[in-house]
């Protein structure tokens, strides 16, 4: 009787293993571009950081046009900043920026490439700067745009503002269809 009761909690523990991961497979092939595209967006950005704290020192700029440099910088704040040293607050609000647009704009939704590629950007921007967050405690920003008095900025940055700017445009599409 006891291997009887032993035999069903395996088998319930197997069939559960099994659902939980035909779930999560199924998640992964649904959001495969999304996840790809992301990684990609995110593999540049870090990329790109790394290439900057290996080869120049803090505060360091180099002309590249006339009207940009690169420059490094440690940023604890956030745009041009702002609340500066708020580490764990930036990290909260990305953590709970990540889930909100996960439940309320890609879960069970059928994505086009539009679409895939604008959340790619905004998650893979998100990510890039708690990344940064999380092993520094500040974001290595180094895109300075010198024709104009601008913040310094990076790709994450650069990505997130892209992807915002492609939501309101594929948002007025629709509006207009």
């Amino acid at each position: 009787m006891k291997s009887d009761n032993f035999n069903i909690i395996i088998r319930f523990l197997y069939f559960t293993y099994i659902i939980k991961y035909s779930i999560i497979l199924s998640v992964i092939l649904m959001y495969k571009k999304l996840i790809i595209f992301g990684v990609i967006f995110l593999l540049i950005d870090q990329i790109s950081k790394g290439l900057i704290n290996i080869y120049m020192n803090v505060n360091e700029s180099i002309k590249i046009f006339d009207f940009l440099s690169l420059t490094y910088v440690h940023n604890t704040g956030a745009a041009f900043s702002m609340l500066s040293g708020a580490r764990w607050l930036f990290i909260v609000l990305a953590i709970i920026a990540l889930n909100v647009i996960y439940i309320f704009f890609i879960k069970d939704k059928n994505l086009n490439n539009f679409e895939i590629v604008t959340y790619a950007l905004l998650l893979s921007g998100i990510i890039g700067n708690l990344v940064d967050r999380i092993l520094y405690g500040y974001v290595i920003d180094f895109i300075d745009v010198t024709l104009f008095d601008f913040a310094i900025f990076n790709l994450a940055d650069s990505f997130i503002v892209i992807s915002v700017i492609l939501l309101l445009l594929g948002m007025k599409k629709c509006k207009n269809t």
